[in-house]
């Protein structure tokens, strides 16, 4: 039975996903928005418990003075258009295949200019597909790739489900594992990586979060994580998980892969704009790793 932390939207885990839709709202409305995400506000609003979050610039207390919805929101802009490059260059390089690992309200089969004959798995939790399908059916929402939802528990075994819904693992795949990893335990992340791993034909990419070591007390007293609890009653550092992270970087070298890793703030230089480094940051030990395993040219 999954625990209090991995039920629904509307609390733990879940409640994360509404905080990036609303950031990826506010995002859309900026006038140098680095992204855009026509349905991220109307999940908020759906959602009794975020009914009433910004998703607007203007709706911001504090503008982007404010830890949450302006500094880690910035951040979850920049990490929204950074990954959406990374797979549609994927895609267009030959990846006919993209499988969002928690996918959560991801949103990207319906809002990027994809390929023809581009397929897009979506993997969660069955309660959070069901609430992203009544949100996306009542907008009338039109796929522009081949969608195939898959509901399933990452923490278990969720790759006979991928296969069985029509998954090639002959072909170059482009993973994703978006704001995910951070809350798994080491386990359940070495054996979604080895999974990965099996199931990629030469050519497949994989993208991913993580957070280096453990962070200071200073760190964990920031005002991302203290306004990210008062105002919208989020605990990140009680979701995170709390054992040593593995190296998956590292993993994935070992079985042949190349992998490429870079802070958020090498984003911010090169789109201009993002979250820039500071005193105690809570984003200091954020890294993105892009791999790829040898094979094809994608």
């Amino acid at each position: 039975m999954p625990d209090a932390r991995h039920t629904g939207v509307e609390g733990g885990v879940g409640l994360t996903a509404l905080m990036v839709a609303a950031a990826r709202a506010i995002e859309t409305h900026r006038p140098d928005a680095l992204a855009g995400d026509a349905y991220a506000e109307h999940f908020v609003r759906a959602a009794g418990v975020s009914a009433a979050w910004p998703v607007r610039p203007g709706d911001v207390p504090g503008g982007d003075a404010n830890p949450l919805w302006g500094r880690l929101g910035r951040y979850f802009g920049l990490r929204t258009r950074v990954l959406d490059d990374h797979l549609l260059g994927s895609a267009r390089a030959g990846a006919r295949q993209v499988v969002l690992l928690g996918a959560g309200l991801d949103t990207r089969a319906f809002r990027l200019d994809w390929p023809r004959g581009q397929v897009v798995y979506e993997i969660d939790r069955e309660d959070v597909l069901a609430f992203k399908h009544r949100v996306l059916d009542g907008l009338a929402a039109v796929p522009t790739a081949t969608r195939r939802p898959i509901a399933a528990d990452l923490r278990g075994d969720w790759a006979g489900s991928l296969l069985s819904a029509g998954f090639d693992p002959a072909a170059p795949t482009a993973w994703l594992a978006e704001g995910l990893l951070l809350y798994l335990p080491p386990a359940a992340e070495r054996r979604l990586v080895d999974t990965v791993n099996r199931l990629s034909a030469g050519g497949s990419s994989l993208a991913f979060e993580v957070k280096l070591g453990a962070e200071s007390p200073q760190v964990r007293a920031s005002p991302v994580y203290a306004a990210t609890r008062r105002q919208i009653g989020v605990d990140l550092l009680a979701l995170f998980d709390k054992e040593p992270r593995p190296d998956s970087a590292g993993r994935l070298r070992e079985r042949g892969w190349s992998a490429v890793i870079r802070t958020p703030f090498h984003f911010t230089r090169h789109h201009g704009r993002g979250p820039r480094p500071e005193p105690d940051d809570a984003l200091a030990s954020n890294r993105w790793v892009f791999a790829h395993k040898p094979g094809n040219d994608v």
